[in-house]
C-alpha cells in the first residue's frame, strides 16, 4: 500500500484524541491502519476508516504518532509523516513544558536532532537527552541559546540498523526539569 497522507491528531481532552488522514491506495485493498508511537503499534483501525479515536492517553503529555496502511497479504506501507499531539493537562495541572516537534536524522554514524524549545518565559539554556529511556547527555548553550529551532549532533554509539528511541526535556527557569518531549525513533545509519 501507499503511505497514508495528511495525518492530523487533535486532542479531545486530557486522555483522548482523534486522528484523521487521507486513505492509502493498494492494488487490492487496504484492510487496516496501524497507529505507531516511537515504533510501537498502539492502535489499529479498519481499512475503510479515515479516522480513529485514541483513548487511555496521559494528560498533559506530548506524543508523536505515525500511521501505516496494511493489506490482506499483511504488507505494510511506509510510515506517514508524523503528527504531533499534546493532550490537555488534567484540571489544576501546570501547563506542558515539553520540547516540541523533535526530529532525528541519522547519517554516517551521527544523529542530528532538531526541536523547538518550550515557551518558559525565559531562555532555555539546558536540554537533557535520553536514549531508550536512559539519560545520555545534557546539551548546554550557555548565555545565548538558539532562537527558534534548536539542533544538536552526536555520534551514534550503536550498530547500523539499530533503532533508538529519543526523548528530550528542558531545564526550566526555576531549575527543575520540564516534561519529556514525545518519543522519536531513529534508525542508526
Amino acid at each position: 500500500p501507499t503511505a497514508p497522507r495528511a495525518l492530523r491528531a487533535t486532542p479531545d481532552g486530557p486522555t483522548t484524541a482523534t486522528l484523521t488522514w487521507t486513505a492509502a491506495r493498494d492494488d487490492t485493498r487496504v484492510t487496516a491502519y496501524d497507529v505507531y508511537q516511537a515504533g510501537v503499534r498502539v492502535h489499529t483501525a479498519p481499512g475503510t476508516a479515515t479516522t480513529a479515536r485514541l483513548a487511555g492517553l496521559r494528560p498533559g503529555t506530548a506524543y508523536s504518532l505515525t500511521l501505516r496502511a496494511r493489506d490482506a497479504a499483511e504488507n505494510s506501507s511506509p510510515d506517514s509523516a508524523p503528527a504531533e499531539l499534546t493532550t490537555a493537562p488534567a484540571p489544576g495541572a501546570p501547563p506542558n513544558t515539553s520540547p516540541l516537534a523533535l526530529r532525528a536524522t541519522s547519517a554516517r554514524g551521527e544523529i542530528t536532532l532538531t526541536w523547538t524549545p518550550p515557551e518558559t518565559g525565559a531562555p532555555v539554556t539546558h536540554h537533557e537527552l535520553h536514549i531508550d529511556g536512559r539519560f545520555a547527555t545534557t546539551v548546554v548553550w550557555g548565555a545565548d541559546p538558539p532562537s527558534g529551532r534548536a539542533s544538536y549532533t552526536f555520534p551514534a554509539q550503536a550498530e547500523p540498523g539499530t533503532t533508538l528511541t529519543l526523548t528530550l526535556r528542558a531545564r526550566l527557569p526555576d531549575g527543575t526539569w520540564g516534561d519529556f518531549s514525545a518519543p522519536h525513533a531513529v534508525v542508526v545509519r
